[in-house]
């Protein structure tokens, strides 16, 4: 079924971002990346005081390959 889309604004997109508008069969990513973050991270805002005195993160990843990418 098609799709009807509005206006679109895009503020920014990095090198390894999909962007699709409409109707898709398959979207496969070509780039992945895996981000550990602890307590108070990704905070965006205006004023924003955090007090964690001592945080750690502690990462035990035993998987070698968390997700495989192929090329068409």
């Amino acid at each position: 079924m098609p799709a009807k889309v509005g206006f679109v604004k895009i503020i920014s997109m990095s090198s390894s971002s999909v962007f699709n508008i409409g109707d898709v069969f398959s979207i496969s990513p070509q780039a992945t990346a895996k981000t550990f973050a602890g307590g108070g991270s990704f905070n965006t805002g205006d004023g924003i005081r955090i007090h964690l005195n001592r945080s750690n993160t502690y990462v035990n990843d035993k998987e070698l390959i968390d997700q495989p990418i192929s090329q068409p």
